[in-house]
């Protein structure tokens, strides 16, 4: 029996982990020479598990995507969790050129803020139109809350290192 491939299914899971791949290559480029003298929170999770992890997520938010995608039965009847996904997704793609590529410590602070709040806001945009899309997005803002907690422990503990902070001077 051939195995039926849903398309809408694999380009929603593979969606989100283009930003996922480019972020990627920009903090390789910055993990030794910068992030690696950084002080930073015995808590913090090692290297290694970054990529592990946000494949997971993005694989995640990605199904739970389709979920809405598949229950509303297209885009144009789920406008508003669809622009909270987008708007979502911008915003987790744009924080690793802020925090790696530019290191600026404050503003990827204040913009993993917004992050972690259209976070919350799809997760509960997506549980009204189907519950497992909704929980599938919980893991994504359990991470995102230990990556808000680890930015502000960053940005408290090496404010001399800061982009911002370095041209008032």
């Amino acid at each position: 029996m051939p195995v039926k491939i849903s398309w809408p299914a694999v380009i929603g899971i593979i969606h989100p982990n283009i930003g996922g791949w480019a972020g990627a290559y920009v903090t390789r480029q910055n993990i030794g020479p910068w992030y690696k003298f950084l002080k930073k929170p015995s808590w913090t999770p090692p290297n290694w598990a970054f990529g592990p992890v946000w494949t997971g997520l993005y694989c995640s938010m990605g199904y739970a995507s389709y979920l809405v995608y598949q229950e509303s039965g297209g885009f144009e009847k789920a406008v508003v969790p669809f622009t909270i996904y987008g708007t979502n997704l911008a915003l987790n793609w744009l924080w690793t050129p802020i925090f790696f590529g530019a290191h600026n410590i404050k503003l990827a602070l204040y913009e993993i803020i917004l992050l972690w709040s259209s976070t919350a806001a799809l997760s509960v945009s997506f549980y009204q139109v189907n519950k497992l899309a909704g929980y599938l997005i919980l893991p994504y803002l359990a991470w995102t809350s230990l990556a808000t907690a680890l930015n502000y422990a960053i940005y408290r503990d090496n404010k001399s290192m800061n982009t911002d902070d370095e041209k008032k001077k």
